[in-house]
């Protein structure tokens, strides 16, 4: 296509070439140049002089008449003048008239013969052209005509001329015509020198018009042949721009030169239309015949140009169209590469059914942004064949772009539906895998839950028989068994990875229908017995010789109850029962390690962890969790710094300042709050040291504890969230919010990413918890779980933080108050001493809702209270109600009716509050905290007295009761009693039912007890009085639990096994 119009290119030059030759040999047939070099304006003052005139006329066979008019000053007339005004009156005739010959009048009527001879003699030497005849008008006066005659006679044969000598006018009319004469020749041609000049100046002036012109075009022309296309859009858009102020200029010039060959056109018309009779001359015809030929081949060659130009400009717009194209697609293509190697390393096989959901998010989130792409992409295919439609000359390059734009296209869209199908199918078969485990798992707990004492009569086994079958059926219901159907129809997507966990999926669930339907016969042979009924004796679960006793766990930190708290948000509180009966290990068919692990701080939830995992798949899952955890940190980085940029600078931007709304004006640092020290934090600190753990993820755990300090600033943002999103709600409409949002071409407004540090400090500790759940004891592990805590505490700090600033009412400042440990709703029960019986009654039985402060000094308690702004959504407040200082508080950990209720008193319980925990590990963990501080501040009582080692020797040598007194009167509080309540005594005490021991301030922390974590320890706490009293029988009884030896006769020994009655205790503590 691009040779095809570059010879309709080369034709249309050559023809416009050839349109300008003729121009030029027009152009050069008038001026002679070859003859005279002269033009009318280089002799115009020798023309004024009219010693030579052409006036227009014609002898009779068409010769041209040079006239020679009487002129005095003839021979002062140089002959360089001479020759070359006649030089160039003789080329002004065209070429056959001049081949004729001229006819040279000599008019020296008025003159001597001397003055004639002359004349004669200077032309007969110096006449260019071709001399027919020279016609000589005598002196009129008879001496000078005489020696005319006599003088013509001598010489005539030395002018080698025809000479005609004439007496008079009427002679000369005889030779030419009158019409041919002017009129001082007695003829009737009209002749006007000085227009005859003009227009000969016109006239030549317009054939050096044409003749530049022309030239012009031919070079201009020439040039755009030779010219060599770009390569780039921007060259080529020069070229366009140079080509047509070039072509625009050149269409300038013949308009000109157009103009200006009409403008003497109609002057030379106008002439002849002076008089109706009035004749043209040869002379006036040939100008006329002159220009009009000129204005001819202008227009010829003006066309010509024009065709040139038309595929010229043609070739140069395709040109650009296809650099434009071949820019577009080397776009679109990098971009759609971009998007099929970010798809190709996408990975299409997750671990669990979050990560594969987690990945088909990332895949819809690629698959959108991939949409804008493939579109930009059709698109420009379809122009690019509109340019194959349109004749476009490079058809050659543009048809193989348009079908590879379209394979690219066709292969993301193919691999992206590939990768969905892929995990489509992965997450059906994780979830079928999940629910199989989950079904194994609850499978499992059901056959340990079982009480066996229970199963050996008829009733029991029937109701154990039932709980099996029913449960059996679910498999049923759920269709666990498709799972293997699902595996072997995907069997050839599936990783391998997959494909074990359903194979181990699949095998435990056998081992565990088996492990059922032993127990289905069983029960059923139990049920179908009918003989005497046997009363089994159970044996206690700690004096069995086969097991030791179960260990109650000792937390030294809120970690494990919080741990403990998390794991058991997703099972059910168990039974005593249920408690007291579980497995700790049980061995599966297969040789799969099934270990149930019993959480701290409740007995309830348990969880399966298959020992089979290979180290090699937990290190890729930790890459993977570790890449993850950088790369979302470099995106959370790269927002933090569009607000930044994009927002909070853009209210310092001068240009900006007429778009800010006046409740915004000084106002960034509240809209904002710390986001630029969080900022810096992550982007200077935090994202490169995670880097430089990519290789090593297992150790991402020290990273968090060497930063735990600096990322406390969440605490300071999050409490100023609620003022920052007031200020939102009042001007995020504004047009200034718009403009920054439409310069960032962000798809969210910016309250959306002002929750962004909200969001990103509670993603931390879901990705530890991930890596810890790989991490099998390797390198690090220690670290990861105390980062996890870490985490935790930060995420509790801020959430308690959040609620603190919501208190109102409370005088004092609550930054004198210390730290704040915990924060909740309760329902709250008063029983104070002091008060009408009526309303400590009502007291009794209405509980109060409370919202608890705990903090280091003071427990606060307030009324939560729902607040409804401008529509939007409650935010709570907490108005203060009462306050007690910790210094004087002791707590009861057991309340009798209600295993989620304690006691808080107040000096000595004058003052009793009776809190009911939501859960019971709510209120494991408000006991354990609230003991803590009490610890810590019998610890700084005990640091601080000056008689701490006499005190001490008065333990190990007084007896009990008195030890007790010294100690409670060291210990600087109100209370007779501390409330703690010890469940065990000691690696060698046996674990026994009803001792109540107060704590001894000389004893070191290692000897305080957590508090009771299951239902089984409950029994043994301050409840199990209740239970010894209806067991026995006796009212206050208790078994001792240490062996104590009197030191006097006043006091009694026991030893441990003992039963003792508890009659009354004093105030002074005997």
């Amino acid at each position: 296509m691009l040779c095809r119009l570059e010879e309709e290119e080369e034709m249309s030059l050559l023809e416009l070439q050839q349109r300008v030759d003729c121009i030029i040999t027009h152009v050069d047939e008038i001026m002679q140049q070859e003859i005279r070099p002269l033009l009318a304006v280089d002799i115009i003052e020798q023309l004024h002089r009219q010693f030579a005139l052409l006036s227009g006329g014609r002898g009779k066979d068409g010769s041209p008449i040079i006239t020679f008019p009487e002129f005095s000053s003839f021979n002062e007339v140089s002959d360089e003048d001479f020759v070359n005004v006649v030089t160039y009156l003789t080329s002004i005739p065209s070429m056959d008239a001049a081949s004729i010959g001229f006819i040279i009048i000599l008019d020296r009527r008025k003159d001597k013969w001397n003055s004639a001879i002359t004349s004669l003699a200077r032309i007969a030497g110096s006449f260019p052209g071709n001399l027919q005849l020279v016609l000589v008008l005598k002196p009129s006066r008879l001496l000078q005509r005489a020696i005319a005659d006599v003088s013509m006679r001598l010489h005539r044969d030395d002018f080698k001329l025809k000479i005609v000598m004439l007496n008079s006018l009427s002679d000369l009319h005889g030779y030419i015509d009158r019409g041919q004469l002017t009129f001082d020749l007695g003829g009737t041609l009209d002749y006007c020198h000085s227009q005859w000049i003009h227009h000969r100046t016109a006239i030549e002036n317009f054939a050096l018009t044409v003749k530049s012109t022309a030239q012009m075009l031919q070079q201009f022309g020439t040039d755009l042949a030779e010219t060599e296309l770009p390569n780039d859009v921007q060259c080529t858009k020069d070229l366009i721009i140079t080509h047509t102020e070039k072509h625009d200029k050149l269409k300038d010039e013949l308009k000109l030169a157009v103009k200006q060959g009409n403008t003497l056109l109609s002057c030379i018309k106008d002439q002849a239309s002076k008089t109706e009779s009035h004749i043209l001359n040869p002379d006036e015809v040939e100008n006329q015949t002159t220009v009009e030929r000129l204005l001819v081949q202008l227009d010829e060659t003006e066309n010509a140009f024009e065709q040139f130009w038309s595929r010229h400009h043609l070739k140069l717009e395709q040109c650009l169209q296809l650099r434009h194209f071949e820019q577009d697609f080397r776009e679109v293509k990098v971009s759609l590469d971009g998007l099929m190697e970010t798809l190709l390393g996408l990975s299409d096989t997750g671990d669990c059914v979050a990560q594969v959901e987690h990945l088909l998010g990332d895949l819809k989130t690629l698959e959108d942004k991939a949409q804008e792409s493939l579109e930009k992409a059709q698109l420009h295919a379809q122009h690019g064949d509109q340019l194959i439609q349109s004749n476009h000359y490079a058809v050659d390059s543009i048809r193989p772009k348009c079908v590879e734009l379209r394979r690219i296209c066709d292969d993301l869209s193919n691999e992206a539906k590939k990768k969905r199908d892929i995990m489509s199918k992965s997450l059906e078969i994780h979830k079928r895998i999940d629910e199989v485990n989950q079904w194994c798992e609850t499978g499992v707990y059901l056959l340990a839950s079982q009480a066996v004492d229970r199963c050996q009569t008829q009733e029991g086994a029937e109701a154990a028989l039932q709980d099996i079958e029913g449960y059996m059926n679910t498999a049923k219901e759920q269709q666990l068994t498709h799972l293997k159907n699902l595996s072997n129809q995907y069997e050839i997507i599936l990783s391998e990875l997959v494909k074990i966990k359903a194979q181990t999926a699949l095998k435990r669930l056998d081992d565990v229908q088996e492990m059922f339907e032993k127990r289905h016969a069983s029960l059923k042979k139990l049920s179908a017995k009918q003989t005497r009924p046997v009363q089994p004796v159970a044996p206690r679960p700690e004096s069995s010789p086969k097991r030791p006793p179960p260990k109650i766990p000792q937390p030294t930190a809120p970690t494990s109850n919080r741990k403990a708290t998390e794991n058991s948000s997703a099972s059910k509180q168990p039974s005593d029962a249920e408690l007291a009966k579980r497995k700790n290990i049980r061995k599966a068919k297969g040789g799969i390690k099934i270990e149930v692990m019993h959480e701290r701080g409740q007995g309830g939830s348990s969880h399966v962890v298959m020992s089979n995992e290979t180290e090699e798949s937990l290190s890729n899952r930790r890459s993977h969790i570790m890449n993850e955890l950088i790369e979302t940190e470099r995106l959370y980085v790269e927002e933090l710094q569009s607000i930044i940029e994009g927002y909070a600078s853009a209210l310092d931007d001068p240009e900006m300042f007429y778009l800010i709304p006046p409740s915004l004006e000084n106002r960034k640092e509240v809209l904002f709050g710390n986001l630029p020290e969080i900022y810096t934090f992550h982007q200077k600190t935090f994202l490169k040291e995670l880097e430089n753990l990519a290789e090593k993820p297992e150790l991402v755990g020290t990273c968090f504890l060497k930063r735990k300090e600096e990322l406390q600033i969440y605490e300071k943002y999050c409490q100023n969230k609620p003022r920052s999103e007031a200020l939102w709600r009042q001007c995020g409409d504004s047009l200034f919010f718009q403009e920054c949002q439409k310069r960032l071409d962000h798809k969210l407004s910016l309250d959306a990413y002002l929750l962004k540090p909200v969001q990103r400090i509670t993603k931390y500790q879901l990705m530890l918890k991930e890596m810890l759940k790989c991490s099998k004891n390797s390198e690090g592990t220690a670290e990861l779980e105390e980062a996890l805590a870490t985490m935790l505490d930060i995420i509790k700090s801020v959430n308690d933080s959040m609620h603190q600033i919501a208190i109102t009412g409370f005088e004092g400042n609550l930054n004198d108050l210390g730290k704040l440990l915990m924060q909740g709703s309760f329902n709250v029960w008063t029983d104070h001493k002091k008060g009408h019986s009526k309303v400590k009654d009502l007291a009794r039985f209405k509980p109060m809702q409370r919202h608890l402060f705990l903090y280091h000094k003071m427990l606060l308690f307030c009324k939560k209270r729902e607040e409804t702004s401008d529509g939007h959504e409650k935010s709570p407040s907490y108005s203060f109600k009462h306050s007690l200082k910790m210094s004087s508080v002791g707590i009861t950990e057991n309340v009798k009716g209600d295993i989620k209720k304690f006691e808080i008193w107040y000096n000595g319980r004058e003052e009793v509050y009776i809190v009911q925990a939501p859960l019971m590990e709510v209120k494991n963990m408000w006991v354990s905290e609230i003991r803590k501080v009490l610890t810590s501040q019998l610890e700084a009582c005990r640091e601080a007295s000056q008689i701490h080692q006499k005190i001490t020797e008065n333990i190990y040598h007084a007896p009990m009761r008195n030890m007790r007194k010294t100690a409670f009167q060291q210990s600087d509080s109100s209370s007779p009693e501390t409330g703690y309540r010890r469940s065990d005594t000691g690696p060698n005490m046996r674990h026994k039912r009803g001792w109540s021991q107060r704590l001894l301030p000389s004893m070191d922390v290692e000897d305080f007890e957590t508090i009771p974590s299951s239902a089984e320890e409950l029994s043994i706490s301050s409840d199990g009085e209740d239970e010894g009293h209806n067991k026995n029988g006796d009212n206050d009884r208790y078994q001792v639990q240490l062996t104590y030896e009197s030191g006097t006769t006043q006091d009694l020994s026991v030893e441990a096994g003992d039963l003792v009655q508890f009659l009354e205790e004093s105030e002074n503590g005997h």
